[in-house]
């Protein structure tokens, strides 16, 4: 028999809901400063979920200049940043260590910098928690044609928003932004995956990200549906890029500076999650970028790796 020498503590936690089974799920794995990056990404591939984050904790006074190291895994690559394992980790760091807080915020060292997570008053055992992210400030890259956009994403071109045509933005991680019309065609996308990855490789991004506004529900222009295939699959939450279409609507005047926006995604593929946006707008710049939700803890254990 193996001779199972170490053992690591992870938590898994649904992102941006208040409830179990829903929301984006994420495994995060503690003390993990002696895993070489293949152990990482081999461990990450065992979870098999879009994210697993490894807690890398140093010297308190190296974490309180700089965050908490966190490096963030799919089950093919390392990113530098990433949304919902943000303020999952972060949330995860709030239940089982509170040194790692700087008063109601804990700070993330992230492959793009520090990432600071901001909590609201303490929750009750078990309950969701609430979290707000604040984002990088935004990088606007191309504008896209909409009439190339459209037969990637299995839609019509009349079903994208003329008033807003989609472009690629960036807050940490760079999606393609595109607004469509009406949340009827969301039910109809169908991202075909081999050609839009080189197409959007080509532009400077990575994913597309599709939302519309709920005429139904919608109060004041804040209330949009939202989804993002990738890989092959569909992801419940995407909080990078909900910090991405905030900045491309506020941009553009389509949602007014500093409201905020409730964007449901995962509807379609039976893990509703809720993300809360805002940012600002002052004379041509975007700043302030915020992207919240609640984590809840869904299960506890060990890894036994030899």
């Amino acid at each position: 028999m193996a001779n199972l020498s170490t053992n690591l503590d992870y938590f898994v936690v649904d992102v941006f809901t208040e409830a179990p089974l829903a929301g984006n799920p994420l495994a995060v794995v503690e003390n993990t400063c002696g895993l070489t990056t293949e152990r990482m990404q081999a461990i990450a591939r065992e979870f098999n979920l879009s994210e697993t984050t490894f807690v890398e904790r140093r010297p308190a006074e190296v974490e309180r200049a700089e965050g908490v190291r966190v490096r963030v895994f799919t089950t093919q690559e390392e990113l530098p940043f990433a949304g919902h394992p943000t303020l999952g980790t972060a949330s995860v760091l709030k239940m089982i260590a509170p040194e790692t807080l700087e008063g109601d915020t804990v700070t993330l060292a992230l492959g793009v910098g520090p990432v600071p997570v901001r909590f609201a008053s303490c929750a009750a055992d078990g309950a969701a928690i609430f979290g707000e992210m604040t984002q990088r400030e935004p990088e606007f890259g191309a504008e896209l044609d909409a009439a190339e956009v459209a037969p990637l994403l299995g839609l019509a071109l009349e079903d994208m928003d003329p008033a807003l045509p989609p472009q690629v933005v960036s807050t940490g991680a760079p999606f393609a932004i595109v607004a469509l019309k009406k949340i009827e065609a969301l039910a109809r996308l169908k991202v075909d995956q081999d050609a839009a990855t080189a197409w959007l490789r080509e532009r400077g991004a990575r994913w597309f990200y599709v939302l519309a506004p709920d005429l139904i529900q919608n109060q004041n222009g804040t209330k949009y549906r939202a989804r993002m295939q990738f890989y092959g699959g569909e992801d419940p939450a995407t909080g990078s890029a909900a910090g991405c279409a905030i900045s491309y609507l506020v941009a553009r005047g389509a949602v007014p500076s500093g409201a905020r926006v409730h964007v449901s995604q995962g509807v379609e593929m039976g893990r509703p999650s809720d993300l809360y946006l805002s940012a600002k707008k002052d004379s041509a710049r975007v700043t302030d970028v915020r992207v919240g939700g609640s984590t809840i803890l869904v299960a506890k254990g060990q890894l036994f790796l030899p």
